[in-house]
């Protein structure tokens, strides 16, 4: 499958995602720039990465969400393509409409840059075949407005629907979110956002490769 990389001015770990894109498939990804007005039609995956786009300002990723270029990312999720958004880009789908719900500022008002544990909590999806169902795996996180809220009824339609792809085990929750939600997907089961960065758990010299899994599963290299 052939990748690409969204860049937005503020972004800090579009390299990072470069680069594990690169090693898991074996080919660098195209990065597309906010100015872009189309995307490629043989581009299977999608990933916008995270950092401050726009230093945040008026609110995470609500600039970025108004770039052309995620009109043309809207265009290709609503044919199917498979969508990534990571940290900032979790903020971004959010602001575009792409997911639902909401990113506020964690419970503690403190930026938090750690490690924590996630439940898969649905392995059926198109990004987290790779995994068991209730795996625990590792993942860094490193946010300040990761809370994720939505109201009662969205809320109880994500859990129905099985759309909650990862949760904090309770005890490393880094920020408040509600049911401990650390990312999910949309209802067609195309489009992904997380929090935590699993671009930065792929290989040993990380310290383990939990992270991996989930964008051999993206790129179409794990069985269904």
């Amino acid at each position: 499958m052939k990748a690409a990389v969204i860049l937005l001015p503020g972004l800090n770990r579009d390299r990072d995602m470069v680069a594990a894109l690169t090693k898991i498939s074996g080919q660098a990804p195209q990065t597309v720039w906010q100015t872009e007005t189309s995307i490629d039609d043989d581009v299977d995956l999608i990933v916008i990465p995270g950092g401050f786009s726009y230093g945040d300002y008026l609110r995470c990723g609500a600039i970025a969400a108004r770039m052309p270029v995620m009109q043309a990312v809207r265009e290709k999720a609503d044919k199917g393509t498979r969508v990534i958004g990571v940290c900032n880009g979790f903020q971004i789908l959010l602001e575009s409409g792409l997911l639902p719900g909401a990113l506020m500022r964690n419970a503690s008002l403190k930026f938090v840059c750690r490690e924590v544990r996630l439940e898969v909590a649905n392995a059926k999806t198109a990004f987290t075949q790779g995994y068991t169902q209730g795996q625990i795996i590792r993942c860094p996180v490193a946010h300040h407005d990761g809370n994720y809220f939505t109201d009662a009824d969205t809320l109880a339609d994500i859990e129905a629907s099985g759309q909650v792809a990862f949760r904090y085990t309770a005890d490393t929750n880094p920020n408040g979110s509600l049911n401990n939600i650390a990312g999910i997907v949309n209802k067609a089961g195309n489009v992904l956002g997380m929090m935590p960065h699993p671009e930065n758990l792929i290989e040993s010299a990380h310290g383990g490769s939990d992270g991996r899994a989930l964008f051999e599963a993206a790129l179409g290299l794990v069985e269904a």
